[in-house]
């Protein structure tokens, strides 16, 4: 068995699309992944829990980006989902921001 013959789906990714174009979706899959998850996850992480969840995100990218390469909405889902999240977090910055004030102000 030849080793660059493991898996056909990774063979045809390899061997029919341009090197250039799979980064390309890995990267942007990448940040938008890391963006979701700094932008959802609410608690803060020790410093080696959030480094295990980067590298497994780093694993788990390559692995849909393939999806992506396949006309699947990877990366279009993954840039809604950071807008989303953006908005929702803005929006309640903006709300604990104003009750905040509320608070603050003599009666």
């Amino acid at each position: 068995m030849d080793a660059t013959n493991v898996s056909p789906i990774f063979d045809f990714v390899l061997n029919h699309y341009p090197n250039y174009l799979f980064w390309i979706f890995y990267v942007l899959n990448l940040i938008f992944g890391a963006i979701a998850f700094k932008l959802g996850f609410a608690r803060k992480l020790p410093l080696l829990k959030t480094i295990f969840v980067y590298v497994m995100l780093a694993v788990g990218t390559y692995i849909i980006t393939i999806f992506s390469i396949f006309q699947m909405p990877i990366t279009e889902s993954l840039i809604i989902i950071s807008l989303v999240l953006a908005i929702y977090r803005f929006r309640l910055h903006r709300q604990r921001k104003r009750n905040n004030s509320y608070e603050k102000t003599p009666e």
